[in-house]
């Protein structure tokens, strides 16, 4: 997603919520807590499942896995905006750090942590 789209959504978030005047209940402790519980709703679609089960569920649940999805990407624009973070830059700078961390030679193929590559 290019940063101008980034920035257009975000606003939209914004605006969303500053229409109902819900400012005055995000705190980034509250937001980061919404953002938890949003990830957690993604990860009970695949909870108990063994490959083949996700697979099936995944192509079965698409549209209400992606509005789960939709839902922690909301969270995270939100507390990056109301941070004063640039989330593009913020991930872009986070890119190039763990590309150092795993380089292609140590970490190919391989799960290992980056301290012990």
């Amino acid at each position: 997603m290019p940063k101008s789209e980034l920035q257009e959504l975000t606003a939209e978030i914004i605006k969303f919520r500053d229409a109902r005047r819900w400012k005055q209940f995000h705190n980034p402790k509250d937001c980061a807590l919404s953002l938890v519980l949003e990830a957690t709703e993604v990860m009970e679609h695949f909870q108990w499942k063994n490959s083949k089960e996700m697979a099936k569920h995944s192509r079965e649940n698409k549209d209400e896995i992606a509005d789960e999805l939709a839902d922690v990407l909301y969270w995270v624009l939100l507390i990056s905006h109301d941070l004063g973070i640039d989330i593009y830059d913020a991930a872009k700078a986070k890119n190039k750090k763990n590309n150092m961390k795993y380089p292609v030679k140590k970490a190919l193929g391989k799960h290992t942590k980056y301290a012990k590559l």
